[in-house]
């Protein structure tokens, strides 16, 4: 784990890393922000995975999460979307599959699947990297997300019961093998069959019975992506009000996809996890 970079920021520090991950089988980048509590404790994290296109460096410019962190002493963990490198597979004709678009799957297809396993790197080697070499708490994770990122952060807390404490999302694909994204991408990574897909999809596991647990999505009207039908977050509240599991859906008036969007309420994002990470266990 090598630190590229490190800039103050709100009287904490923001970082950027990189290392040579096991599971994807490149070397990977990420960035985190450590809050000014981070200098006498150990704090809990959020983690933030961002959308199609996107490397760990958009969030952290665009989002003004840092400033809201600070006041909750909260680490930011920003992984990026997609392994890269020229060794690593990718669609260049293409800005929805390959480099910057993982989709935060484990890939089952070539010449996909020799790296793109973005869903164990996040949940399993980040973490643990993050929580062996940083001042943060272990164990004390929520995560969130921004569309292609926040499908990938429902999926993450939906598949592994009790590893986050809670999950939101902003404009999140919450139903892929109905949307054209998801099912362009997954019948790439994950093979022809659109059965193998539902284990990969937040309301197809909903559907499916997985735990319960509350979701906070925030959701833009003027999202072009909405109103094309990639995102279907009317298919993810029907799966949970069948299931009777807790859905915050915020339909918010006259926004769109952008991260205006999401700067408007990340720090309302950023209290709703640092409650739960705060709550006694």
């Amino acid at each position: 784990m090598e630190r590229i970079e490190r800039i103050r920021e709100f009287d904490g520090w923001l970082e950027r890393y990189t290392h040579d991950s096991a599971v994807c089988n490149c070397r990977m980048t990420f960035s985190v922000y450590l809050p000014p509590q981070a200098e006498a404790a150990a704090v809990p994290t959020v983690y933030f995975l961002s959308g199609l296109t996107c490397t760990d460096d958009n969030v952290r410019v665009k989002a003004g999460a840092q400033r809201y962190a600070a006041e909750l002493g909260l680490a930011l963990v920003m992984p990026d979307t997609s392994p890269r490198g020229e060794q690593v597979a990718d669609a260049p004709d293409r800005y929805d599959l390959g480099q910057g678009a993982g989709f935060y799957v484990n890939a089952a297809r070539e010449p996909w699947a020799a790296h793109y396993r973005m869903f164990d790197y996040v949940n399993l080697e980040l973490p643990a990297l993050v929580e062996r070499e940083l001042p943060v708490i272990p164990g004390r994770r929520s995560i969130t997300g921004h569309s292609m990122g926040g499908h990938g952060a429902l999926i993450s807390a939906l598949k592994n019961p009790g590893l986050y404490r809670s999950v939101s999302a902003f404009a999140p694909i919450c139903n892929p093998v109905e949307s054209g994204w998801g099912r362009g991408c997954f019948a790439a990574y994950l093979g022809d069959d659109p059965a193998s897909w539902k284990d990969w999809d937040a309301t197809e596991l909903i559907r499916a019975g997985a735990e319960p647990m509350p979701l906070f999505i925030d959701q833009g009207t003027d999202d072009e992506f909405l109103l094309e039908g990639h995102l279907r977050p009317e298919a993810l509240s029907q799966a949970c009000k069948e299931r009777g599991i807790p859905l915050i859906l915020r339909m918010q008036p006259d926004y769109d996809h952008s991260y205006h969007f999401i700067a408007t309420f990340i720090g309302e994002h950023l209290a709703y996890h640092a409650r739960a990470l705060t709550a006694r266990s």
